[in-house]
């Protein structure tokens, strides 16, 4: 079951390949009433501990399945669904250490029945949430 936060406590872990720590997760749910394309997800933005991290280093993990954000653009037939979390997962050599870190996330989309000009203007907010990493 989905927390009410966007930022989900569940899920929050360093990735692993083989021995190494190659980064970091946590799920997050889409504040909105109905699923979206992921060719309408704009440039997520994620802070950690007030550091931001670098677009090329953030990838989404949807129903399994990862993605860049420069693939998701040209996806107009895969959905993110309201009552699915989607993973961000983030690329940093050795992860983050045991204890609290603070994760701020700010994610846009635009809206399929709102004309160009006004593409981005659904903006659900940004988002804080001080999470607990346990290794």
């Amino acid at each position: 079951m989905l927390e009410k936060e966007c930022i989900q406590a569940k899920g929050f872990k360093n990735i692993k390949a083989a021995t190494q720590i190659t980064g970091f997760q946590f799920d997050i749910r889409l504040m909105y009433y109905r699923g979206v394309w992921l060719s309408q997800l704009r440039p997520l933005s994620v802070k950690v501990d007030g550091i931001k991290i670098e677009s090329s280093e953030i990838s989404w993990e949807i129903e399994g399945i990862v993605y860049s954000e420069n693939e998701m653009v040209k996806l107009g037939d895969v959905q993110w669904n309201v009552l699915s979390p989607a993973t961000i997962r983030i690329n940093k050599a050795g992860g983050l250490s045991s204890g609290y870190h603070n994760i701020e996330v700010s994610y846009r989309f635009s809206s399929s029945y709102m004309p160009p000009n006004m593409d981005e203007v659904l903006s659900f907010g940004d988002y804080e949430r001080t999470l607990l990493l346990v290794e």
